[in-house]
């Protein structure tokens, strides 16, 4: 199930339609104290970076997931996203669904499901364009629906069900999908 992606006039049509890209803070954006960052200082396209604190996912008190070596996508407006090493995942639990979501900046994404539990938990790039490759294959979960910690910090969903943001205490918005936020 792997698609060429291509840089169609649609997708540079998505791409444009963004008006913050990390440049500037929009008047509404909330000031972050000295230990916290603004989501609207990330970028767009989104920046992929190394995290190397606890990272785990956990359904029903059993872990799904547990890393020290995740990336973490970081764009303008969201929540930062978690991704981990297959190796560092409990594929056995998971399934690939039929379904599938685009990102105009990372690609192709396939939705994951728990099989002892809930459908769409995460997702996992099958296809990327070239700039998001590190994250190919690597799985991405939804906090709303599984229990995701930063070392001992649980995190909160994104709000508008199709965000997979991980907000905590170290990062500020609003967050594209909170009230107000659609147009941005």
């Amino acid at each position: 199930m792997v698609a060429i992606l291509e840089l169609t006039p649609e997708i540079r049509a998505a791409r444009d339609k963004w008006h913050y890209r990390g440049e500037r803070r929009p008047g509404f954006a909330i000031q972050p104290a000295a230990d916290q960052e603004s989501v609207w200082d990330y970028p767009r396209p989104p920046e992929i970076a190394l995290d190397t604190r606890r990272v785990s996912v956990s359904y029903g008190g059993r872990e799904v997931a547990s890393s020290v070596s995740t990336k973490r996508v970081l764009e303008t407006a969201g929540a930062p996203t978690f991704y981990f090493p297959s190796s560092d995942v409990a594929t056995d639990r998971l399934v690939l669904s039929d379904r599938t979501s685009v990102c105009e900046w990372k690609g192709l994404a396939v939705r994951v499901d728990l099989i002892d539990g809930p459908k769409d938990v995460g997702w996992q790039y099958v296809d990327t364009f070239p700039e998001f490759k590190d994250i190919r294959g690597l799985y991405a979960f939804y906090p709303e629906k599984l229990e995701c910690r930063i070392d001992d910090e649980r995190v909160l969903p994104q709000e508008g069900g199709y965000y997979g943001g991980w907000i905590t205490s170290e990062v500020v918005g609003p967050f594209k999908g909170d009230p107000g936020t659609n147009d941005l």
